[in-house]
């Protein structure tokens, strides 16, 4: 299917099943965790690829003790899952009414003592830091967002942008984790992170009726850092 089917298709669920409980408040379940989603921020339940991630998290991928970022966080679902095990977590987005939902979930689930949300873009709010694990769920689609929902399916160059900083937020040993799907560009961001020197390894799969999920693990012990900027 090409990506154009793709977006039909996402348009079509969404305008058909899903539209209700976007852009409102609403109490909503992940993984057996409450997250109250604000209207302006996408809601992590109209698609499977949040769920997916979190699911796919344990103690081998966090590492008890570790420091983690949440890229993007949005609702704030990839930090609280990750507070399980890590000791700090910086969760970040762009979107302020993102920031606002994502500190509200850090309290709803009881771990303000260890997340961090922070406003800004990729990686401008966590400047001079470093993790052991950094986790994105990136928009999979090329091209400019027209709505804060698209927002979570298109975007120009931020792939790009987050795999030539990404070195350098990286702690000796540490790694990434990023969700892609079959209906995007896969293979092709797949290759801006092996043009960047990362060792690109999968590491979960869902099959769905139309795509395919994979949470792929970035190693990127092998490249030489630079201080962040």
């Amino acid at each position: 299917m090409t990506s154009a089917l793709w977006r039909l298709w996402y348009w079509l669920k969404f305008q058909l099943w899903q539209r209700r409980r976007f852009n409102r408040l609403i109490l909503e379940e992940i993984a057996g965790r409450p997250f109250l989603i604000l209207p302006e921020v996408f809601n992590p339940t109209l698609f499977f690829s949040s769920e997916f991630m979190v699911s796919s998290l344990n103690e081998t991928l966090i590492p008890p003790g570790s420091t983690v970022l949440d890229m993007g966080s949005g609702s704030g679902v990839g930090a609280v899952f990750a507070a399980r095990w890590a000791t700090h977590v910086v969760a970040t987005d762009i979107n302020p009414a993102a920031v606002r939902c994502a500190r509200i979930n850090v309290l709803l689930n009881e771990v303000e003592g260890r997340v961090d949300v922070r406003e800004g873009d990729l990686f401008e709010p966590v400047a001079g830091l470093t993790f052991d694990v950094v986790l994105f769920n990136p928009p999979y689609y090329r091209g400019q967002p027209h709505s804060v929902l698209d927002r979570a399916f298109h975007a120009s160059d931020v792939v790009e942008r987050f795999a030539t900083a990404l070195p350098g937020y990286l702690r000796q040993g540490g790694c990434a984790f990023m969700v892609l799907s079959s209906s995007g560009d896969e293979a092709a961001f797949l290759r801006v992170f092996e043009e960047q020197g990362f060792a690109v390894e999968a590491t979960a799969r869902k099959e769905l009726r139309l795509e395919r999920l994979t949470l792929y693990r970035l190693n990127g012990s092998a490249i030489t850092r630079n201080a962040p900027n």
